[in-house]
């Protein structure tokens, strides 16, 4: 009978090595998210929670419960998003999935074992064999390194969803808010225009009023009635659009927004360095360095696995016994690669080094656009500034000025009731206006604190080079 044992006491002394050497990364007790907290808080956001238990979930239904109790302001609603939009929270489990993901990438190939027997002719082979990845082991560090970015720019991402949210809710909650005092306004407007309608009905009934001034006083109503009309609809919209942003439904519906937006600041921001703290600060920019840094890494992986794509090595160690023949000891290795007969590895690096040079010019777009963006957000947060004050400090008192001016000469018989209708259809319009105005100002206010912090949009896929980064660093 004869009996064969391959064993690789070799390869699993260079596996138990990199394990030891190469630190493997493990799991941290909230996947990270203390980077997402901080970056957020130093960006000005509110307090954000990743909910992963049911204590958790308690925790936020509680702390919910009690900010909708009370009528909501800008950063109350603010985070009831970041406590309770299950968007974000996807997000949030992304990143857990990045970390998952470093951790198996710090890891060492696991061994290959593999056994075999054959028998025939009264002798028998039995074979063990365990196979490891030397190319596998060889790149770990760099592979580990590639990782470990990848994680770092998933919490930055993480981040980038919280201020991106906050910044939709501020918006949102604004523009609810305006709607709300836009319709009040017009529902006292219409009630006038109502009463001078009837009023001009009367006259035109008693030959006093000729049709053109009742026509004049009735489209006045009309009109009236059809803004507010649309007014209203703007509102239910703007608040429907507010409670999706703050994942509300059913009962939780019924919370409260103010009927007026808050006085505007004594004083508008001073933002000398508004380029440099946007080029700093901006996270989508902070990603796209990042990411660039990864491709770097990326090409040297791909540089230097270029002409050999697999390599395994098995140990051998056999002994045989042979009833017609004296016992003897075989040993050895066996290394197994593709020979780069048709593709030395050429095109992949040549495509990775052109992503690569690509995504340079990307950034350095990025960079540009960045400061151009933050220029604009001040320009356009300082002019809707100067106007909402313009109307508050100049239009508005003197609209009421002339009001009361129309009213002691309309009772002292100087002017008819037609004429004190003009005054008020013109401070209507002047009151509109001022509103719009203020609301202006508070959108650009929630705009320039998302271009320095956040920027655009999230894209809905990775980018093009982010998905060779990982081609190239986990095809091995």
């Amino acid at each position: 009978m004869i009996v064969r044992c391959a064993k690789i006491a070799t390869a699993m002394g260079l596996l138990l090595a990199a394990t030891v050497l190469s630190g493997c990364a493990s799991f941290s007790p909230d996947s990270g998210f203390a980077v997402v907290s901080a970056v957020t808080a130093t960006a000005g956001g509110k307090e954000a929670a990743f909910v992963r238990s049911s204590d958790d979930a308690e925790r936020v239904e509680a702390t919910v419960r009690q900010l909708l109790s009370r009528t909501l302001t800008a950063d109350a609603a603010v985070k009831v998003a970041l406590l309770n939009n299950k968007g974000l929270q996807a997000a949030y489990n992304e990143l857990a999935l990045a970390e998952a993901d470093m951790v198996e990438q710090s890891l060492p190939p696991n061994p290959t074992f593999a056994v075999s027997r054959i028998s025939g002719n009264g002798a028998s082979e039995i074979e063990r064999q365990v196979v490891g990845d030397i190319l596998a082991l060889a790149t770990l560090p760099l592979r580990s390194d590639i990782a470990r970015e990848r994680f770092r720019r998933a919490q930055l991402k993480a981040a980038l969803e919280t201020l991106r949210l906050a910044a939709d809710v501020r918006r949102a909650y604004f523009r609810a808010v305006a709607s709300n005092e836009m319709s009040v306004l017009l529902t006292d407007a219409k009630s006038t225009a109502e009463s001078t309608a009837q009023l001009a009905k009367k006259l035109g009934e008693t030959g006093s009023l000729n049709k053109l001034d009742q026509a004049r006083e009735q489209v006045f109503y009309a009109e009236t009635t059809a803004d507010l009309a649309a007014v209203r609809q703007e509102s239910a919209s703007a608040r429907e659009r507010l409670a999706r942003l703050m994942g509300l439904w059913g009962a939780e519906l019924t919370f409260r927004i103010p009927d007026k937006l808050p006085p505007l600041p004594r004083r508008p921001q001073t933002l000398p360095y508004i380029e440099v703290d946007a080029v700093s600060h901006r996270l989508d920019l902070q990603i796209a360095r990042m990411e660039l840094v990864a491709l770097a890494k990326s090409l040297d992986l791909t540089t230097a696995t270029r002409f050999v794509t697999l390599l395994d090595l098995a140990g051998i160690d056999r002994r045989t016994r042979d009833p017609e023949g004296p016992p003897f000891r075989e040993r050895g290795f066996d290394v197994q690669f593709q020979i780069p007969v048709w593709d030395g590895g050429e095109v992949r690096v040549r495509q990775v080094s052109e992503i690569y040079n690509q995504a340079f010019n990307r950034l350095t777009e990025k960079a540009v656009n960045v400061r151009s963006e933050a220029r604009d957000a001040y320009r356009v947060y300082r002019s809707t500034y100067d106007i909402a004050t313009h109307y508050q400090r100049e239009v508005l008192p003197l609209r009421q000025i002339i009001t009361e001016e129309m009213q002691l000469r309309f009772s002292s018989m100087q002017v008819d009731v037609f004429a004190l209708l003009i005054e008020v259809r013109q401070r209507l319009a002047s009151l509109r206006a001022a509103i719009e105005a203020k609301r202006g100002f508070f959108l650009a206010q929630a705009d320039l604190r998302n271009v320095v912090n956040a920027g655009g949009p999230v894209s809905g896929g990775e980018s093009g080079s982010t998905r060779t980064a990982q081609a190239a660093g986990g095809s091995h």
